[in-house]
């Protein structure tokens, strides 16, 4: 035997499929709603708690949360075969399994035994009554949070009773005038009708609250249904992690530890980086090579007039006379020529007076 979980459903005290219809002051301690269908009429004046869901995505995964948690109940197996009337007996925790109807005249007594972690799980073929003033009466630790009914049809709630207890019906759920409910209505297919009624949200309480954990300790564990301890403080020095939160008995799990809350320590000084290597020296140029002397021009060679006149030339001259092979003017002659024609001829007379010391020799 396990618990039920509910999923998202946990938050409805009532849920119907095609609609919930409410008469006079009704009092609901948390969420309303409804899906696939779309009515939800009598508030006002009747009075939520919580949220009213109509048609919307909470709803819808309320209700599908329903169909798992209705299964579950279902698959459960049986310690034990519940009498056709549940009035005047007082049960332990176990799972109770009727193959039809149900019904309840009197009271109901439920004992803990001591434990406050017991469940109850009530499976019914088909439909659970109450008779009017009927009671579910709860003791030695008992909670309303740990009762389920899975009803295989629909479930009426008498005048003026007083229920304990989740109903999921695979039907429908009338409550009746004056009933009051410490649970949940939910409906998987039909409606939900209500009567003047007071819906109680059964969430278990902290009824001991788990202890706080050490320095990097676990959190202690919740009380009977209640929300574990807070888990404990991260260790000190480098901001240890925090524990683990405690886990509450069929409850809300216990909140995580704080980290430890000193701070890192400073980060080292960086090294410097080293100097970066000097560049090397460019290499010089290459020299231009120097540009080549042109070549001296020749000068003309000077002609000689074989008739005694010359004619001085800057270029060439034009030789008509034959030179003498011997004689000073011969040798003159031959020392101009060997000179490269470099020394120009200043005049007539230097001609003239070479010929006549020539022509006195002879």
């Amino acid at each position: 035997m396990t618990t039920v979980g509910l999923g998202t459903a946990d938050s409805y005290v009532v849920l119907g499929a095609e609609g919930v219809t409410n008469t006079g002051p009704s009092v609901l301690g948390a969420d309303v709603g409804v899906y696939p269908g779309t009515s939800i009429t009598g508030f006002p004046p009747g009075v939520v708690g919580g949220t009213i869901h109509q048609t919307d995505a909470q709803a819808q995964q309320a209700q599908a949360d329903l169909v798992t948690a209705y299964d579950s109940a279902a698959s459960q197996a049986p310690d034990a075969t519940s009498p056709s009337d549940l009035g005047g007996q007082t049960l332990v925790q176990g799972v109770y399994f009727s193959a039809s109807t149900a019904e309840l005249t009197g009271t109901l007594t439920l004992d803990g035994q001591g434990v406050d972690s017991g469940v109850w799980v009530f499976q019914i073929g088909s439909a659970l009554t109450t008779a009017t003033g009927s009671t579910v009466s709860l003791i030695n630790g008992a909670t309303a949070c740990n009762v389920f009914w899975q009803v295989g049809s629909s479930a009426t709630l008498g005048s003026g009773s007083a229920f304990v207890g989740t109903i999921m019906a695979l039907t429908s759920v009338t409550v009746d005038s004056a009933a009051t409910v410490t649970g949940r209505a939910l409906a998987r297919t039909g409606a939900v009708t209500l009567d003047n009624n007071v819906f109680t949200d059964p969430g278990c309480t902290d009824d001991d609250t788990g202890g706080t954990g050490g320095t990097d300790g676990t959190g202690g564990t919740g009380g009977t249904g209640g929300t574990g301890g807070t888990g404990g403080t991260g260790g000190s020095g480098d901001g240890g992690t925090g524990g683990t939160g405690g886990t509450g008995t069929d409850g809300t799990g216990g909140t995580g530890g704080t980290g430890g809350s000193d701070t890192g320590g400073t980060g080292g000084t960086g090294t410097p980086a080293d100097a970066g290597t000097s560049g090397g020296e460019g290499a010089l140029g290459a020299v231009g090579s120097a540009s080549s002397t042109g070549a001296s021009g020749v000068s003309g060679t000077p002609a000689l007039s074989s008739v005694g006149d010359t004619t001085a030339a800057t270029g060439a001259s034009t030789a008509t006379g034959t030179l003498p092979a011997t004689g000073l003017d011969g040798a003159l002659m031959l020392s101009v020529l060997a000179a490269g024609g470099v020394v120009a001829v200043a005049g007539l007379s230097v001609l003239l007076i070479a010929r006549l010391r020539g022509s006195r020799r002879s």
